[in-house]
Formats: structure tokens, sequence, C-alpha cells
């Protein structure tokens, strides 16, 4: 079952937004790592959701993508474009893990994440 692990929120100000959740909701907003300020949202008492907030890119410049883990993402893909998603950008190869970014068919930004 592929689960929710980490949301991605987008914006063209992410400082502006990292100070804004910290300073609401007690968010722990660390330093931008190429641009990406890792985001935890819970504790060891009370865990959360953690994610992370970056500047947009072009092809999703403002908007929160929820991150759903996945065994093999080649599989993953092909059954979203079968059942309606679309591709916004194919799998990635990055260091520890792939991911790849769809709109689901009613024009929800997902991405899927495969550990490797």
């Amino acid at each position: 079952m592929g689960r929710v692990v980490l949301f991605e929120m987008n914006s063209q100000d992410p400082e502006r937004a990292s100070n804004f959740y910290s300073s609401v909701f007690g968010w722990k907003i660390a330093e931008p790592n190429w641009g990406y300020h890792s985001v935890t949202t819970g504790d060891d008492a009370k865990s959360g959701i953690n994610g992370g907030i970056s500047k947009g890119p072009n092809d999703y410049p403002h908007g929160i993508r929820v991150q759903i883990e996945v065994d093999d993402i080649d599989t993953a893909i092909a059954k979203s474009v079968e059942a309606g998603a679309q591709i916004v950008r194919d799998k990635m190869d990055f260091d520890g893990f792939y991911l790849a970014y769809l709109v689901d068919p009613v024009g929800n930004g997902i991405g899927l994440i495969q550990n490797k």
C-alpha cells in the first residue's frame, strides 16, 4: 500500500513561508540545502508528517504535494497514467531514492518516491 511519507510545499518566497509556519505552528525548519528547507512537524512525544519548503519550479510554482512511497516506481507510474494521471516529471534518480511528479485525474499534484 502506498503511504504518505512527506509533503513538499512550493512557494515563490520560501523564506517567508518558512518564517510563517515556524512562528505560527512551531515547525522546526532547517537551513536550506540546494534551496530546500527540511521541515519537522512533530517530535518524539507526538510525531507528525515531515516535509520541506522550497521555491516552486515553473511547472509547479506554488502549492503542496504529498509524497507517496511505493515499492516499484515504474509500475506505480504506469498504473497512474493508465488510471488518468499525467506525468509532470518522469522518474528522477537521486542518491538514495527515485522520485517522479504526477498530476492525478482531478488536478492534484503528487510525488512518487521509491527508496533504493
